[in-house]
């Protein structure tokens, strides 16, 4: 994905949104954050998308992380929009701020742009980009959709969780295919089975694979 990327830090932009005057280096503060576009206002996909994200809003705030939407359209659009998420999804409401960029401007500094969607008059629209931003507000993780694909919550928690667990182990171990909180993680090739034992008292396991390299080692997190 060319342009803003893991390990960037994500742009300083000031916008206008449902809650406010948002500074996005301010809002993110000193913990984690979700900043996550749509190509616009008032269309099927991202409607049950915002909705489902105010659904698993309370799972964030858990974890202390705050969510940040954006979508090209304006605020007293935003708003109106609003009514009808919180109507498709009953019960949920959507308290977290939605950006409002009508001039397209913030989305190509946050590489959010869908090189393939336009609207009517030829203007590229937002992508389904999702960045996961750290406390020093460099890009964590990203996700890009088509505008066909919604978004998997499950799985953006499932990344959240992931990320806050090797942070806590300060990049010690990773989380290896389909893990789940709960999981064995692995243990990084940078530590030795000595510090290892250090490191987690509990032991470990290493998998008895033909190179007999024991570079694959569980322990539990």
């Amino acid at each position: 994905m060319p342009g803003l990327t893991i390990g960037d830090t994500i742009p300083n932009l000031e916008l206008d949104s449902t809650q406010g005057r948002i500074r996005i280096h301010d809002f993110v503060g000193d913990g984690y954050a979700i900043i996550f576009s749509h190509p616009a206002d008032f269309t099927p996909v991202c409607t049950t998308e915002m909705a489902a994200m105010a659904g698993y809003a309370q799972e964030f705030e858990k974890r202390g992380v705050k969510l940040l939407g954006i979508s090209c359209d304006d605020v007293a659009s935003h708003k109106e929009w609003i009514k009808d998420i919180e109507a498709f999804m009953p019960g949920a409401k959507l308290t977290y701020p939605i950006m409002a960029d009508p001039d397209r401007r913030a989305i190509k500094e946050l590489n959010m742009v869908d090189p393939d969607e336009k609207d009517a008059r030829g203007v590229s629209l937002p992508s389904r980009t999702l960045h996961i931003v750290g406390p020093d507000k460099a890009v964590k993780l990203s996700f890009l959709y088509p505008a066909c694909t919604g978004r998997n919550m499950d799985e953006v928690l499932r990344a959240v969780d992931s990320l806050l667990t090797a942070a806590t182990h300060k990049g010690k171990v990773a989380t290896p295919a389909n893990w789940k909180p709960g999981d064995r993680a692995v243990i990084g090739p940078s530590v030795s089975d000595e510090e290892a034992r250090k490191l987690f008292p509990d032991g470990f396991e290493t998998a008895d694979l033909p190179s007999k390299k024991g570079y694959l080692r569980f322990t539990k997190v």
